[in-house]
This record gives structure tokens, sequence and C-alpha cells, in this order.
């Protein structure tokens, strides 16, 4: 099986990080909670996940540096584009496949009817074989009219248009492939050669654009962002910053949130409507502490320690899990509160969240790390009724 020069680069840093660890596949698949065997795929390069969690799991404990943890999530980017790629060419070859199916299938129709005419022919009064009476005419009183069509000459209309039918179903079906793997969301057409209008898909910038990128493509990418309305720094630089803003236009745009900028999130950056406004900072503590009234200091101090009061912030985990929003309600809780991280990025529905969770046993539990922000105010409240 030949392995695509972007998923062998994927596959070999992988490999490189496996080594250096001095585990087996083994202790690796237990430390990290995969499968020996799709370790083993990944490292083969017979593989590319489609999530990056399970990579950056794998990679943490392999002990990958925060700069080989940069790398790998750009590698797995380009990955993860060629894949997409290569299943749109197996798309297009399925379906020149049924384009040739239903040619052959319109030709054998075709000479089916054709043999079904010459026996017709050879039934027929005048046809092949057999004499005509020779019975004198008389004028016809009426003008001549158009004569009607034969069961022969339905047939064959029958017939044509059973041709065109089925020859313009499989250019519907190899139209709807194309364009399935060309446009994979979003509006509008898109590509390399149609970028006059939209920078990001000029020849000047990858196909995909990721954490660790620092030139005029994460500028433009940086100035969409803003334009919708993102908190956003135009600096050049994709960073942690711009990772968040990504991934949270990702959620909103109903994009698979992997970080990067590959063709979806730059069709959407350029089509879509979303807007990435949020509340303010004020407006953020003046509702937490309406929801929290009995500790809105030691609420709103949960909240600034954990998102510095952004609406739209997002924290990936060691794990491949991430937080989310102004109390970074996690994957975990998240599922366990029904919720999904569209909703986590709505301050209202998360500061509701976080008084759900807090509402158990009367206190911020659930946030251990910020716990030295929360006890610069003491809690004096008595246990919510439950």
């Amino acid at each position: 099986m030949s392995v695509c020069p972007e998923t062998e680069r994927f596959a070999a840093l992988l490999r490189a990080l496996k080594s250096r660890s001095g585990m087996s596949y083994e202790a690796l698949a237990r430390k990290s909670g995969l499968a020996g065997s799709t370790l083993h795929r990944y490292c083969r390069g017979t593989s590319v996940p489609q999530d990056y969690g399970s990579v950056h799991r794998l990679a943490t404990v392999c002990g990958a540096t925060p700069e080989e943890l940069r790398t790998l999530h750009r590698l797995w980017a380009l990955a993860d584009a060629a894949r997409t790629a290569a299943a749109g060419v197996e798309e297009e070859a399925a379906a020149a496949e049924a384009r040739q199916e239903a040619r052959q299938e319109a030709e054998e129709a075709e000479e089916a009817e054709e043999a079904e005419d010459e026996e017709e022919e050879k039934a027929e009064p005048g046809g092949e074989g057999q004499a005509v009476p020779d019975i004198a005419r008389e004028p016809d009183p009426e003008p001549a009219q158009a004569p009607r069509p034969t069961g022969r000459s339905r047939r064959r209309r029958l017939r044509t248009s059973v041709v065109t039918a089925a020859i313009l179903a499989a250019l519907s079906v190899s139209a709807w492939a194309l364009y399935s793997a060309r446009t994979p969301s979003g509006s509008g057409g898109g590509g390399r050669g149609s970028g006059d209008d939209r920078p990001l898909f000029s020849a000047n910038c990858p196909p995909v654009i990721a954490m660790g990128e620092h030139d005029e493509c994460v500028k433009g990418v940086q100035r969409l962002l803003h334009a919708k309305g993102a908190d956003i720094g135009v600096d050049g630089s994709f960073g942690p910053q711009t990772l968040r803003r990504v991934t949270a236009f990702q959620v909103l745009a109903g994009i698979q949130p992997n970080g990067v900028v590959e063709e979806p999130t730059k069709k959407a950056l350029y089509a879509s409507r979303v807007r990435m406004s949020v509340w303010s900072q004020e407006k953020v503590r003046q509702r937490v502490r309406e929801v929290f009234p009995e500790v809105p200091d030691k609420a709103v101090a949960i909240a600034d320690c954990q998102s510095f009061l952004d609406p739209l912030h997002i924290l990936p985990n060691t794990n491949g899990t991430r937080n989310w929003g102004l109390f970074q309600i996690s994957d975990a809780r998240l599922r366990e509160l029904g919720g999904t991280p569209r909703q986590a990025l709505d301050p209202e529905w998360n500061i509701q969240a976080a008084r759900r969770l807090w509402s158990r046993d009367g206190d911020f539990g659930d946030w251990p790390h910020c716990a030295r922000a929360a006890e610069a105010t003491p809690l004096t409240a008595t246990r919510p009724p439950r």
C-alpha cells in the first residue's frame, strides 16, 4: 500500500517519538488509552486519525516537547487534508464507473429494441418476405393528415428517452461526487485557482494553515476573524490565541473543530454570516453575580481564573479533550449536562451550567485549579436546596 508524502511525514514523527520513549506498543496503548493495533496503523502511515486529540495524547505520553507538539499538529492537519482529497478521487472514480455502466445498459437496451423492431418489420404487411396486395385507392376527399405514430416509432422515442435519462443520471452522480470532494462544506465554489478576491485560496497560501506558522496567510485568517467580531490581534503569528479563535469559529460555523484552517474553514471565513461578538467583561461579571447570589465574588473569581471572562475561551487538555467557555466546562461534564460545544460558548448557557455543577455540593470542586483565586473570597453561603 502506497502512502502519500504528507501521511509518511506524519507517521515518521510518530515513529520517532515512539522510539525515543523506549516503550512498546502495548505500553503506549495502556498509557494513552488507544488500541495497540490503532497505534500500529498510525505509525505505519496506513491510517490517519480523524481527530487530533488521540495524536496529542499519544505524543504527550511519549514526552513530546511543545515545539514537537506544534509540528505534529501541523503534519496531522496536512495528512488529514491529503486523506480527504484521496477520498474525493475515489468518489470521482466511482462516478466514472457509474457513467460507464449507464452507457453499457443503454447500449444493451438499444440493441434489444433494434432486434425487436426487425422482428416486427418481418411480421408487418410489406415487411421482408411478404407481398403487398395491389389495391387501387381512390383519392382522399379530405386533406392528408400526418400518419399516427406506429408502435415502432413510439418505442424508438421511448428508447431515446431512456438512453438520455441514463446518461443524465450518470452525469448527475459524477457532478455530485465532484461537488462532495471539492466543496465539503460552505457555499460557493473555491479552489486554488479562484483566489483573486479570496487570498487564502491563492497559490501564495498553503492548503492547510495551522499552529506555528508565521506569514501573511495567517494575517489573512486573523483579519477575517476580526471582521466577524473576534477579539484577536493581527500579527501574522498562528499561536494559542489564534488557535482558540479558529476553533471557536469552526464550532459556531458548524465545521469540525480541529483548529486548522483548511478548505471548509477558508470557505466559511469568506461566506459564513457567523458573528463572534461576545459579552463584555463587565456584562459577564454582572450576569455571574446574578446567577450566583450566594457567592457572587467567588463565582466571578473562578470565571476570571478559568477564562479571563472570555466567553469564547477554549483550552485543549493533554489527553486530547477540551474545556469550553467562561467556566471552562470539560467535554466530560458537557456530555453529562447534555450540552454541546456550541452551547458551551454561549455565555448564558455556560453560566447556568456552572450553577448546576456548583449546586450539587454548594462548592466549586469542579474547578480545583482555581482554588487560589477562590480562596480570596471565603465561602459563607449555605448549601442551596436540591
